[in-house]
């Protein structure tokens, strides 16, 4: 399917070719740098900058009628709206708050109504772990018993999700289903379609969890039809480090009751009554709680524009030729070292980045970083790397295996002790 070659003149044809090129000069990359972290924390924008700074001046200028004369009060509907086309969902389904263990804890809460014969939620034992800290909590608050009502499917290999397993432990006594839609150390994506059906022919909920994918893989919510979805904004969206997550609620639910309650989520027509009786708006931004911090969603405005002028499509196709153009360098170039690639290989259940694996990988991660590569370990033995389509060029990664090569040839690595000495990270 893909025909690659070794040189960098060929890379830099690939360049030529690319139609996203044209966007990374309107990202700020250090120089000599070779940012290859975007699915942990995407880099700033000039169009993440101008809207930021348009709402520090509308701050500036306007005091507490940024609200209103500013037109931010129902800035999450705005954003909400230009999230939209990326899961192919009604804007009303779509909204910005809180962050995104908030919003696991406002998935579940909502749609976890337990009794003695339903009781448990079905989650995987691989995926990133705070989806079920606070899955465990929030079991505990509905006065159930997280060891009984937890329902890990134990992966094969610690590799991947089999969706076959999870399948088979959708019983009777299943509520909710939630789980990754892109895995985060091994890069798999999910079939959410099929797991979804499964789950609505036995009456299950289902909710995903975007983060590994939003902005980076194009999700048709009206074909998948979830319950309900959340994600970071701060990964391929670059929306800032820590930016306001997102929440998606499928419009068949606008009658629920939110499982967690804030004057945010009321009526518009009536918020500012301050009633003493919650009446809850019957769309996504129903789902709101506190007010929201407009200079933490300011810079996801700006990206999202950039997102959408770019075509998520276009930005699909690119990471899914740009990864594999990786993979193919890793296979020709670096394999003789040791390196393999722990990922699927196939378009169709691949995310947005590589996992390059080593033995070593852990001193190899840090002699990475002092060559001014940006990576992003994860134990054991996981480099984790993101070509972004709208920043990372062909060139940087043809330059990013070549300095590879160095690092392996002077043994560079053996500078580094093979543990983690950081209280912190080794990733950062």
């Amino acid at each position: 399917m893909y025909n690659f070659e070794l040189t960098r003149e060929f890379a830099r044809n690939l360049d030529k070719e690319d139609r996203l090129a044209k966007f990374k000069e309107r990202f700020y990359i250090n120089e000599g740098e070779i940012y290859m972290d975007g699915n942990s924390c995407g880099l700033c924008s000039k169009d993440a900058e101008e809207t930021l700074f348009k709402a520090l001046k509308a701050w500036k200028e306007l005091g507490i009628g940024i609200w209103t004369k500013g037109g931010y009060f129902l800035y999450q509907d705005t954003l909400g709206a230009l999230m939209a086309p990326l899961l192919n969902a009604e804007p009303e389904e779509v909204t910005c708050g809180n962050s995104t263990t908030v919003n696991v804890h406002q998935g579940i809460l909502t749609f976890y109504h337990p009794t003695p014969e339903r009781n448990k939620i079905v989650m995987d034992d691989i995926s990133f772990p705070s989806d079920k800290y606070a899955v465990i909590s929030d079991i505990r608050a509905a006065g159930y018993n997280p060891d009984e009502c937890l329902k890990e499917v134990k992966s094969r290999d610690g590799e991947f999700i089999y969706e076959d397993d999870i399948i088979e432990a959708m019983t009777d006594d299943v509520c909710i289903v939630l789980l990754p839609s892109v895995l985060y150390r091994s890069a798999q994506l999910v079939d959410m379609e099929r797991i979804t059906k499964e789950a609505h022919k036995r009456g299950i909920y289902v909710g995903f969890d975007l983060c590994h994918s939003i902005g980076v893989v194009p999700h048709d919510f009206k074909k998948i039809d979830p319950d309900f979805a959340l994600w970071c904004d701060y990964k391929y969206l670059s929306g800032g480090p820590g930016a306001i997550a997102g929440l998606y609620i499928n419009k068949k639910h606008f009658n629920m009751k939110p499982g967690l309650a804030g004057w945010q989520g009321n009526r518009k027509d009536t918020q500012f009554n301050l009633y003493q009786s919650f009446e809850h708006a019957k769309y996504a931004g129903g789902w709101q709680i506190g007010t929201q911090p407009i200079l933490s969603m300011a810079p996801l405005e700006g990206s999202l524009n950039m997102i959408n002028e770019a075509g998520l499509e276009n930005i699909r196709a690119k990471s899914l030729n740009i990864t594999a153009y990786l993979m193919y360098l890793i296979d020709e170039k670096l394999a003789k070292y040791g390196f393999g690639v722990g990922n699927p290989r196939e378009d169709s259940v691949r995310g947005g980045h590589i996992a390059l694996t080593h033995d070593d990988a852990l001193r190899i991660n840090e002699a990475f970083k002092a060559n001014k590569i940006i990576p992003d370990f994860r134990y054991p033995n996981v480099i984790r790397l993101a070509p972004a389509p709208l920043y990372n060029s062909y060139e940087d990664v043809y330059e990013m295996v070549e300095r590879i090569i160095k690092i392996m040839e002077n043994k560079e690595y053996e500078n580094y002790e093979n543990q983690n000495r950081e209280g912190l990270t080794n990733n950062i």
